[in-house]
């Protein structure tokens, strides 16, 4: 909605062009629950004239419904458009608002308050120049005001309006007003804000958001709005060196090859001299193609289709950057992470990581500390769960092109997807990336493992049993690996309790001990297959993800996943550990199949149940079927 003008009327063509010229300012509203972010927006809408009167109508019959406010306006009711959040009281999601004034166009992000929605609050931020902090005068600075402070810290806002709200609760106090304001400074002094600027206001009764009040005459400052329509926030991206991650590859004809996606930042023009970070080719541009014609410029936010002057190899997902200022290039870097899934992040897993057009499968390799965003205390853990924030080191499996979030916005985010459900769990800025990764190579080595194979006359390959605790697991890869013996193969068993004694004693059974239990053995069996060896792995591993990420080290008809399915009641009565029992009266934590969750395989090569069938049978059966 735009802002009234008489121009609408008398000149309708300058009216629009006035609307294109204006610049347009994003901003987020963020703070603790209740302080007020909802009905100050509302407040500003209602106030500069944009309510439609069917939106008005319909705002009057739902304030005396549902509003919080009596025979009074609840402007919060502008905002808050789920059911649940207007039986509740309270925002939930991300409330995005247009409006404009004759100076400036806006986008506003009404964010959430609740802790437990911290990830909705990074989204609605990730994108926003300014953020105004609401605090209520009644209550001051508190927890979730620093929470949210350092999170708009983080994703780079620089520019801050501590909006102290509910002046007229405390009879417009000047005093209390400065309190808040030097207690919030100092908490703040080390975030890295460039500007903050205090207002006081009464979201509520209107003081100091559209118009200055009388009831804070000790006030010289800018009304909210002023500030909002003055502050100057440099649109930095097009001053950043050029990225255009490449997000398609146009080829409509032979005589044509484009190269199509977003400018992340920068500026190019035709003659300029590009690189691709990937293979270290370098071209210049020859044309910046459009749906409305070719441009003589074109910079950060614009889609356009570039070709170049000489045919270098680029596809999908790579970047093309100015060779001044050349992107990182690696698999490995530390990131700041948010975590945003209720299902716990585990270390070691494999999980998908998008980097603007890049997908590569990635691991965390190791978390360094959470971040308590409450005081701002690093603190150690092995795990972040929902909500939760940490610095941790990320291993890819190949390296992409990417610049540090501080640097660059557009090209140092990230989010991570759960490879099977999909599912966006979290969301990172990268710090830098970890040089030792270029320093790492794979050493060329002349014997390699089909000469190994050859000399032992055999396939090397890994045969996963898994399955619960006394499913019999154990007991047929032993005898898999006799008769194997004696018909001469060359062959190691990996048991999960022997691995446990020695390469594996520092882990415990939490489950993100269990996925960093199944990374080591994984990755020990890949070089054991290197060595030419037929290797049997006997472990519980429990979650297809680890399962999943072992079969991908392997070729394709190396990794053969042999179920053992035997029931949960069978492998009970056996309790040869006597570890069921002990489970089950509470002794014993994180138990798979009793409090720790079994997923069993979905497309197991090979299935068995050592309830109907004797342990020898099954082994030889598995050796006539993969050796006979």
């Amino acid at each position: 909605m735009a802002h009234q003008s008489d121009l609408i009327a008398e000149d309708i063509l300058a009216y629009l062009k006035a609307q294109e010229e204006k610049g347009m300012l994003r901003f987020i509203t963020c703070g603790s629950v209740d302080d007020g972010k909802s009905t100050l927006i509302g407040r500003l809408l209602w106030d500069s004239k944009l309510v439609f009167e069917d939106q008005l109508a319909a705002l009057e019959v739902d304030s005396k419904k549902v509003g919080t406010q009596g025979e009074e306006i609840d402007y919060a009711l502008l905002l808050d458009g789920l059911q649940a959040e207007r039986e509740q009281g309270i925002t939930i999601d991300v409330a995005y608002r247009f409006f404009s004034t004759d100076k400036r166009k806006f986008i506003v992000a009404d964010t959430p308050g609740h802790e437990q929605y911290t990830r909705n609050m990074v989204t609605g931020a990730s994108t926003a120049g300014v953020a105004v902090i609401l605090v209520d005068a009644r209550k001051g600075v508190l927890t979730q005001t620093r929470r949210h402070s350092f999170l708009v810290s983080l994703v780079g806002i620089r520019k801050i309006i501590l909006a102290i709200n509910k002046m007229d609760l405390v009879d417009y106090d000047a005093e209390r007003y400065e309190t808040i304001c030097d207690e919030y400074r100092e908490f703040a002094k080390d975030l890295g804000f460039e500007e903050i600027a205090c207002i006081p206001i009464s979201a509520l009764k209107g003081d100091n958001v559209i118009e200055r009040t009388d009831v804070t005459s000790w006030y010289d400052g800018p009304t909210l709005m002023e500030y909002l329509e003055t502050v100057q926030v440099s649109d930095r991206q097009t001053q950043l060196p050029f990225r255009l991650p490449v997000q398609w590859v146009n080829r409509p004809n032979l005589d044509f090859r484009g190269f199509s996606g977003t400018i992340a930042s920068g500026t190019v023009r035709p003659g300029d001299e590009v690189i691709v970070p990937a293979s270290g080719q370098k071209s210049h541009v020859e044309r910046i193609v459009t749906m409305d014609g070719d441009l003589d410029e074109a910079m950060a936010g614009q889609a356009v289709t570039v070709t170049l002057t000489d045919e270098i190899d680029i596809s999908r997902g790579d970047l093309l950057a100015s060779p001044e200022a050349r992107p990182s290039y690696a698999d490995q870097f530390e990131a700041h992470l948010v975590w945003m899934h209720e299902e716990t992040l585990l270390p070691g897993r494999s999980y998908l990581l998008k980097c603007g057009a890049t997908t590569v499968p990635a691991q965390i390799s190791d978390l360094k500390y959470k971040i308590n965003v409450n005081t701002l205390i690093r603190e150690p853990g092995k795990t972040l769960d929902l909500n939760e924030i940490g610095v941790c080191n990320l291993t890819l499996s190949k390296s992409i092109s990417f610049d540090p979030y501080k640097e660059n916005r557009g090209t140092g985010n990230f989010v991570l997807i759960d490879r099977m459900t999909n599912a966006t769990v979290g969301a990172g800025m990268i710090d830098f990336p970890l040089r030792r990764a270029t320093n790492i190579h794979w050493q060329s080595i002349d014997i390699d493992k089909k000469s190994r194979a050859e000399l032992k006359g055999q396939k090397p390959r890994v045969l996963w049993f898994t399955g619960l605790s006394g499913a019999g697991k154990s007991t047929i890869a032993n005898m898999v690996e006799k008769k194997l013996h004696s018909l001469g193969k060359h062959s190691y068993l990996l048991d999960g309790d022997n691995v446990r004694h020695g390469l594996n004693r520092d882990l415990g059974f939490t489950d993100a001990d269990r996925v960093e239990n199944i990374r080591r053995v994984a990755e020990v069996s890949k070089l054991m297959v290197d060595a030419g060896l037929v290797v049997l792995v006997s472990f519980i591993s429990p979650f297809r993800s680890e399962r999943r990420m072992a079969r991908e080290l392997f070729e394709s008809g190396e990794f053969v996943e042999v179920y053992v399915n035997t029931p949960i009641e069978v492998c009970e009565e056996r309790d040869v550990k006597g570890l069921y029992k002990k489970a089950r009266s509470g002794e014993l934590k994180n138990f798979t199949g009793i409090d720790s969750a079994y997923e069993a395989p979905e497309s197991a090569e090979i299935v068995v149940d050592s309830s109907s069938q004797p342990a020898e049978e099954i082994a030889e059966e598995i050796v006539r079927q993969l050796f006979g």
